[in-house]
């Protein structure tokens, strides 16, 4: 079994250089690596180069057009019986093509995806980040699941594979940005292919490294969720309302608190009671109250980034139809 690697690139010459140190370390070595630069200011040709005796690896420039354009690009170069995608910003782990290969050989999948989590080194904010994106107290937990809320699962590109017969019939992606995993695994799905989750292909995701970058990469994903639902209406589910009915909720809370001290006094304890959840949670699981003090933080922006864009998408698109 032969694996092409396709990662998308674009100003991040940064992030390249460790997580192609960890591809050096694969258990399992037959496979090739796909760098499509896509039109980056800041190239990494010259680190690319320097992996060359240690990887089968390929670096290709293109006109900018967006990371989906750039993984079809990867597509069509590729080499492998399997296509695995992956964000620069992750880090892989030694045995990562060793659990696909078996996985797969013991359950044969066409298309696949891996759950995420952090590094030990990353920093405390990267680890609340991580917890926010991932926690069964927030939208994250539906994430990583074979079955959850949001309904079928679907793969997504910061760690993904598809089959080279997947490509052949349903071709790439169509579009570049805003959901652009989503709706393409949807059109796996309606082509009648089996996609399921990987529990051991895990991959490390940097994901932001500041409380801004990541309340601006949550707004785009709450706007991203809309615009998948304009291709495929069913998958707009009520589990994808909730980062919304929470922003409301906060609204709401500051209005009572201004106007309405007996409601006000309901709606402060419903909102420290589910801190207070978040906080041991996280301290549980990353055993640093830091990070568990930081993850209030990082879910409270996870929720309310997501659900404004998720608004602001829903009624521009689903109400005026713009």
């Amino acid at each position: 079994m032969f694996f092409s690697i396709i990662i998308p690139l674009y100003n991040r010459p940064q992030e390249i250089q460790e997580l192609l140190t960890t591809l050096t370390k694969q258990t399992y070595t037959a496979f090739e690596v796909l760098i499509i630069e896509d039109g980056s200011t800041l190239d990494a040709k010259e680190i690319v180069n320097s992996f060359k005796a240690d990887l089968d690896i390929h670096y290709y420039f293109k006109p900018n057009e967006g990371q989906g354009f750039a993984r079809n690009y990867g597509f069509e170069k590729a080499k492998g019986d399997y296509f695995i995608i992956f964000d620069s910003d992750c880090l892989i782990p030694s045995d990562y093509l060793e659990n696909v290969k078996n996985y797969l050989y013991e359950n044969p999948l066409d298309a696949f995806g891996g759950p995420d989590d952090a590094h030990p080194t990353f920093t405390p904010i990267q680890k609340a980040i991580s917890y926010a994106m991932t926690s069964v107290f927030t939208t994250g937990g539906i994430r990583g699941k074979s079955k959850n809320a949001a309904g079928q699962f679907h793969p997504r590109s910061f760690n993904m594979g598809l089959s080279r017969k997947v490509w052949e019939k349903v071709g790439g992606f169509l579009i570049t940005r805003l959901g652009e995993d989503i709706e393409y695994s949807n059109r796996i799905h309606e082509a009648g292919f089996k996609i399921g989750l990987i529990p051991t292909a895990k991959v490390y995701h940097k994901r932001r490294t500041s409380f801004v970058q990541f309340w601006k990469q949550l707004h785009f994903f709450g706007r991203a969720r809309i615009n998948i639902s304009t291709f495929f209406p069913k998958t707009l589910k009520a589990v994808h309302f909730f980062p919304a009915a929470f922003t409301l909720f906060i609204l709401f809370t500051i209005l009572c608190n201004l106007f309405f001290s007996t409601l006000a006094f309901i709606c402060n304890f419903l909102l420290v009671l589910y801190f207070l959840l978040i906080f041991f949670d996280a301290w549980s699981t990353n055993k640093s109250v830091k990070v568990a003090f930081l993850s209030i933080f990082a879910s409270f922006i996870q929720l309310t980034a997501y659900g404004l864009g998720f608004m602001q998408d829903y009624w521009k698109k689903m109400i005026l139809k713009k």
